[in-house]
C-alpha cells in the first residue's frame, strides 16, 4: 500500500502495489486488488465507527481507498502505514439486495458468443452469481459489481449508445452494472429491472453501496 497527500485535507491509498514495491512480489490481479480494496474499505468505516479514524467520506474506487475531510493528514498518514488488514471481512455479513431482472437485453447473444455458450447458459451463469458491489461512480447510485471470474469479462461496445433506459442491466470488463438513469452508455445490455436505483427523497438515496451484495434474480 501507498499512502498519497490529496489536497489539504485528503490521503489517497493506492492498494496495488506493496509499500516496498519489491520487484520479486508478483503483480496482483484485478480480482486481488479488488478483494483488499472492500478489506481496506470495511476496516477503515469500523475504525472510524470506534474514533479511531478521523475522516469524513471513505471513497473506495477500483484500486484505491480516499479518505477525504482528514483533520490531521500526517498523523492520519502515519497511523495507516502501522494498520494491516489480515483478513477479508465476512461477505455474508454484508446486506443483501436482491435486483428483478427481465433478461431481454439486446447484447445477449454477443456476451454468449464472447463465453463460447449460448443465452439461457449466460442467464443461469447470471442467476448464480453473488455480485458485491465495489465502488459507485459514473452516475449517483451507479455500483461496479464484481463478483464474475476475470474469464467472463467482456469488452464494451466499440461504439457507445447515446441513450441506455433507466434500469438497463449491463457488463463491462469484469463488472455488472445497473444503469440508474437514462445516459450514454457503452456496456453490452443483458437485461432491464423496475427499481429505482437512485431517489434523492430516499434515505439512502441509493440503493447500491460498497459491501452490499447483490443477486440478479428473475423479474
Amino acid at each position: 500500500m501507498r499512502i498519497r497527500r490529496v489536497g489539504t485535507h485528503a490521503l489517497l491509498l493506492d492498494l496495488t502495489l506493496p509499500e516496498e514495491a519489491d520487484p520479486a512480489v508478483p503483480p496482483r490481479g484485478e480480482t486481488d486488488v479488488a478483494s483488499i480494496v472492500e478489506a481496506w474499505r470495511a476496516e477503515l468505516w469500523r475504525r472510524r465507527d470506534l474514533g479511531e479514524l478521523a475522516a469524513v467520506e471513505i471513497v473506495p474506487a477500483a484500486t484505491t481507498v480516499l479518505l477525504d475531510g482528514v483533520t490531521d493528514p500526517p498523523a492520519t498518514a502515519a497511523r495507516l502505514a502501522t494498520w494491516t488488514v489480515t483478513a477479508l471481512p465476512t461477505v455474508a455479513a454484508a446486506r443483501l439486495v436482491e435486483i428483478p431482472v427481465t433478461y431481454d437485453g439486446e447484447d445477449l447473444p454477443r456476451v454468449a458468443a464472447h463465453w463460447r455458450t449460448d443465452v439461457p447458459r449466460v442467464v443461469r451463469r447470471l442467476r448464480d452469481v453473488e455480485f458485491q458491489v465495489a465502488f459507485c461512480g459514473f452516475a449517483p447510485g451507479f455500483g461496479y459489481l464484481t463478483g464474475l471470474p476475470a474469464e467472463l469479462a467482456v469488452p464494451r461496445l466499440p461504439t457507445p449508445r447515446p441513450r441506455v433506459p433507466a434500469g438497463s442491466v449491463a457488463l463491462a470488463g469484469r463488472y455488472a452494472g445497473i444503469y440508474p438513469t437514462a445516459s450514454p452508455g457503452g456496456w453490452l445490455l443483458i437485461g432491464r429491472t423496475e427499481l429505482t436505483l437512485f431517489d434523492v427523497t430516499a434515505d439512502p438515496p441509493a440503493l447500491l453501496s460498497p459491501g452490499t451484495r447483490v443477486r440478479l434474480v428473475d423479474q
